[in-house]
């Protein structure tokens, strides 16, 4: 009786049998370069190995030349430059922001002033923010915050099946 490593005559195969796949270094297949015809010859062109594309002359319009010539570009910035358009560049995020919060978040004054002391600031800045809000809620700006607002307010007063509901706050 043999077993699984020896043949018929006794001797080893060249291929032991094993119970997962091992890795051939040798390729049933023949190599794809082979089956190939050779490539053709690169037919002979006029190709100037040391040319470069951006020497190419370019030609614009008339009326991009006339804008060259007429307004020439601005020599580069010293520190100071920098220094300005950085600070130009701040002043108007702040500002675009500020306008942006006046408009979209503007019962957030008027809450603050509610919370606070009885005095004449607080009171100025709920009255005049009163007329703003009502100003405000003819455009319909308010309504993405009251949205977003109802929203808060199903998410924290749902509950999981069985849990007791949210007790109500005045």
């Amino acid at each position: 009786m043999t077993d699984d490593t020896t043949g018929k005559d006794g001797e080893t195969p060249a291929t032991p049998l094993e119970p997962f796949p091992v890795h051939r270094p040798e390729s049933p297949f023949p190599p794809l370069y082979e089956s190939l015809p050779p490539p053709p010859e690169d037919p002979p062109s006029d190709w100037i190995e040391t040319a470069d594309a951006h020497d190419l002359p370019t030609r614009d319009n008339a009326l991009t030349a006339l804008g060259r010539f007429a307004f020439p570009p601005a020599p580069p910035l010293d520190d100071e430059g920098v220094a300005a358009r950085d600070r130009r560049w701040t002043s108007r995020t702040i500002l675009m922001t500020a306008a942006f919060l006046m408009v979209f978040n503007a019962v957030s004054p008027l809450n603050w002033a509610r919370q606070q002391p009885p005095g004449w600031i607080p009171g100025t800045v709920e009255q005049l923010s009163e007329v703003w809000v009502a100003q405000l809620a003819v455009f319909g700006v308010d309504m993405p915050r009251q949205g977003l607002r109802e929203m808060w307010m199903a998410a924290r007063q749902a509950r999981f099946i069985g849990q007791a509901p949210e007790p109500t706050t005045p």
